[in-house]
């Protein structure tokens, strides 16, 4: 009971970061850390939880029409990632729990810097400024480099893919953010399947924290879909403060 008590309000406020701006990994896999749950199983049920919510956000997000003469990028997103993530995924399980746990002291500060010179995300003159074709492959090669560590590790996955897509595929921000949430639910569910057949998931536990999830995204993806970029910059600052407090305080 202990632990659905620890999980379950920090996975709704995941989801809400996640859906605005990435990131909710940051907040989800420590809590379940947190909750005593092993490394590996914390990061099977991570997967488990963050993918219901993911769903809620990219349907919302195609919805409200963001993907709209972008299907074809967001499906070959999709196949990056899931290739990407699964290679990830196997990687992660020959890897010592301590190893995960630490890694946050050196993928956090990363994140950290690159939000911090990123400073318009994606409210630019720049915006849409290079070919279709080089937005295509660029948004695919993120998806398998970022759908990688997303499969391996995690946290800040979603925040990665969004600067990269405002700040280098030059995509407006409520277009990033859904091409995000395709990417990063291929990649989930690429590493579930993974983590699933290796008996690193608590089912009981990551379906209740995802049922949170859900409610976190479902209101986090309406507050882009009515306020963009007036939302998405604010909370990404709001995660970069909390990624200096995580490093700092594991110190």
């Amino acid at each position: 009971m202990i632990q659905y008590l620890i999980v379950c309000p920090l996975t709704f406020l995941a989801g809400l970061v996640d859906s605005i701006a990435g990131g909710g990994g940051i907040i989800s896999l420590p809590a379940y850390l947190l909750a005593g749950v092993p490394a590996h199983t914390a990061l099977g049920t991570n997967k488990l939880g963050s993918s219901m919510g993911t769903v809620v956000s990219t349907v919302r997000y195609a919805k409200n029409g963001y993907l709209k003469g972008k299907a074809a990028m967001a499906a070959c997103s999709a196949v990056a990632a899931i290739i990407g993530s699964s290679i990830g995924a196997r990687l992660a399980l020959m890897v010592p729990d301590n190893v995960i746990r630490n890694m946050m002291l050196v993928v956090l500060p990363i994140v950290a810097a690159y939000v911090l010179f990123d400073k318009r995300m994606g409210d630019s003159e720049k915006t849409g400024d290079i070919s279709r074709q080089r937005m295509f492959v660029l948004s695919v090669l993120a998806a398998l480099l970022v759908g990688g560590y997303d499969g391996f590790y995690g946290p800040g996955t979603g925040t990665f893919l969004l600067l990269v897509l405002t700040g280098v595929a030059r995509m407006d921000v409520r277009s990033a953010s859904a091409q995000t949430k395709v990417i990063n639910l291929s990649s989930n569910t690429a590493a579930l399947v993974t983590f699933i057949f290796s008996g690193n998931v608590l089912y009981p536990l990551g379906l209740a924290a995802g049922i949170c999830c859900i409610g976190g995204h479902y209101i986090g993806s309406g507050l882009v879909v009515h306020d963009g970029h007036k939302i998405v910059r604010p909370v990404v600052l709001v995660v970069l403060i909390a990624l200096f407090v995580k490093v700092l305080s594991g110190r």
